[in-house]
């Protein structure tokens, strides 16, 4: 008798956008006189807190210090807003949700 192999599971996992702010520690990698950063980041989660956890851990253990994070949604709630979403962003959000990643797509640092 052969054993069958069950379906796999369609994956909960979905990719939220989210704005974090650092502010500045040794070794973070910003400009030299800036006071902090803006980061935007697609981060995978089975939901947003568990994205916000993921990154805010994976930016701590880049040496940046995590002050505030923003979310903004999943890809279907963004467009439900009726924002744009360019093929640039749309690229970053399936890879990060294909590598259950957190995917870094912008960078500002922050100038007194």
């Amino acid at each position: 008798m052969t054993e069958e192999k069950k379906p796999k599971k369609p994956s909960r996992q979905q990719v939220y956008t989210l704005l974090v702010e650092i502010g500045r520690k040794t070794g973070d990698g910003l400009p030299e006189k800036s006071t902090g950063a803006a980061l935007m980041c697609f981060a995978s989660g089975i939901d947003e807190a568990e994205a916000v956890r993921e990154t805010v851990a994976i930016l701590k253990q880049a040496d940046t210090a995590p002050l505030d994070v923003t979310g903004y949604g999943t890809l279907a709630e963004r467009e439900a807003e009726g924002e744009e979403i360019d093929a640039e962003e749309r690229r970053l959000m399936m890879r990060a949700l294909e590598e259950n990643s957190v995917i870094i797509a912008q960078m500002t640092p922050f100038f007194d």
